[in-house]
């Protein structure tokens, strides 16, 4: 694909039509209940790796209305489009890629707000109704309906003016009014809490349907003290485009489908939850959460809602796009610290994205796995959440599992090369811990699945293909009368040295 066509990318709607052109769009026109139902669809739809995005059209009790559930899923061509690459490379490129372009900041553009095209309708006051708008209740025991999934909530530090974009979850609890739940630790949480102590109420705004790359950035763990909007246009290679609210005052992105902002007040909470999440479970029980009193709605004519489903293996929305992100920065996090030899990074979606990291080095030095290990699990991109941080060679695939648990096997000893970390940073969302006011302190497990670096030249010799011959197979694959693609095969036998058995 023509890297030319993706320049100019503003909105979720230029994105659409790239992911239109290469087939992973579906536009679902037959009626469908937002109650359960759609969720259910997307749900089965997502079990089939690389499935379609799904654009529902014809929303039961919202005539009009539109919704694009799990933008991402577990396309990796999607993810290229949404970085502003082509369709069709690897995990680990698309990775090392993303990784490079997090070192890469640019200011956003402030443009007039008439200019910008969310604001073509804006309801103020009594005329603001969330309720008019389609939104998804997605589990049979979730708290109520979630129109904040595949968001981006925007709050600002009162003390350096810094604006933060995150994605948390946001239950509608009335026309003007929707839970304003984030995990400890997190900006936002951060952010209200100062504007708090001040005695004010804090300024806060969510956007319901965003253009990809903002969702990516706002889901991933930057540095605290920078806006996500440099990152987004370090990545796009272009300033992304705001405007600033006559309301809150608040930064916000003028190529958005729908932006809510209003208020959230000190001491002001109603019940919010359970809701389904990202680990397949639901999250912590529902109980008093902090709100948004909606001061405005702004939102495009027809806009669409962009909602990702919290569920269990490669239904997750946030299974890939999570894994790939959070990859990518623990990669650019150690090349910052200049650790050198790291040949791949990657988060299993299995995992939830989130639950693991593996790290396949070229081993140099005596130590050298033990310190990418913990760095890897305590720099800003690995330190949420992450329990399990795996360091294997620069001959194992660290997207593929069945070669990281054989480097486990093989090459880690247990008594020596686990090591474990405690009173981590984790969330209210991980069921494992209980009972549940303990869980925003986890631990992480850090295993070291490399071959012992003292022994490293008389290690027993892995049995490896040599090139010719794999070559030579893989050019009468078919010949052979073999089904699909033969195997991708990165690492050969070089014929130096001894074997050892």
């Amino acid at each position: 694909m023509d890297r030319g066509r993706f320049i100019g990318i503003k909105s979720l709607g230029d994105w659409l039509q790239l992911v239109d052109s290469i087939g992973e769009l579906k536009r679902v026109k037959a009626s469908v209940d937002p109650d359960l139902e759609m969720a259910t669809i997307t749900y089965l739809a997502g079990k089939v790796s690389g499935g379609p995005t799904l654009l529902f059209e014809n929303i039961k009790g919202y005539p009009g209305g539109r919704l694009l559930f799990n933008p991402f899923g577990s396309s990796l061509n999607r993810l290229a489009l949404a970085i502003r690459e082509a369709p069709g490379s690897d995990a680990i490129e698309l990775t090392r890629t993303l990784g490079e372009k997090m070192k890469k900041r640019i200011a956003p553009q402030m443009i007039e707000a008439r200019d910008a095209p969310v604001n073509k309708n804006i309801d103020r006051g009594d005329r603001a109704d969330l309720t008019r708008f389609p939104a998804p209740r997605m589990w049979p025991l979730d708290g109520g309906k979630y129109i904040g999934t595949a968001d981006a909530v925007v709050t600002v530090d009162p003390t350096n003016e810094r604006v933060n974009l995150g994605t948390f979850r946001q239950m509608i609890q009335g026309p003007r009014q929707v839970g304003f739940y984030a995990s400890p630790g997190k900006d936002p949480v951060l952010d209200r809490e100062r504007w708090w102590s001040q005695g004010k109420p804090a300024p806060v705004a969510a956007v319901y349907g965003l253009e990809p790359l903002l969702f990516l950035v706002s889901a991933t763990s930057f540095p605290k003290d920078v806006s996500e909007y440099e990152f987004a246009g370090g990545i796009n290679g272009a300033p992304i485009e705001v405007f600033k609210s006559d309301i809150t005052g608040l930064t916000l992105p003028a190529n958005a489908e729908i932006i809510i902002e209003g208020w959230s007040h000190p001491n002001k909470t109603e019940s919010e939850g359970p809701f389904g999440e990202f680990t397949g479970y639901y999250g912590r029980p529902g109980g008093a959460t902090p709100t948004i009193e909606i001061e405005a709605i702004r939102y495009r004519d027809n806009p669409i809602i962009t909602s990702a489903l919290m569920a269990d293996g490669l239904s997750n929305e946030c299974g890939m796009m999570w894994g790939m992100a959070k990859a990518a920065k623990v990669w650019a996090d150690l090349n910052g610290m200049g650790v050198p030899g790291i040949r791949g990074v990657w988060s299993p979606p299995e995992a939830a994205g989130w639950g693991m990291t593996v790290v396949s080095i070229e081993q140099r030095y005596a130590g050298h796995a033990a310190q990418v290990g913990a760095l890897a699990a305590q720099c800003m991109g690995g330190a949420y959440f992450t329990k399990y941080v795996v360091v294997v060679d620069d001959d194992v695939d660290p997207t593929n599992l069945g070669e990281v648990v054989w480097a486990m096997v093989t090459r880690s000893r247990p008594a020596h090369s686990i090591d474990i970390l405690r009173e981590t940073w984790s969330t209210y969302l991980d069921p494992s811990q209980n009972p549940p006011e303990i869980r925003p302190w986890g631990s992480k497990c850090i295993i070291n699945a490399c071959k012992e670096y003292k022994y490293i030249k008389s290690f027993s010799r892995r049995s490896l293909l040599k090139r010719e011959v794999y070559e030579s197979v893989c050019a009468r694959w078919k010949e052979l009368g073999l089904a699909g693609e033969p195997p991708k095969i990165s690492t050969f036998e070089n014929f130096e040295g001894s074997v050892n058995i």
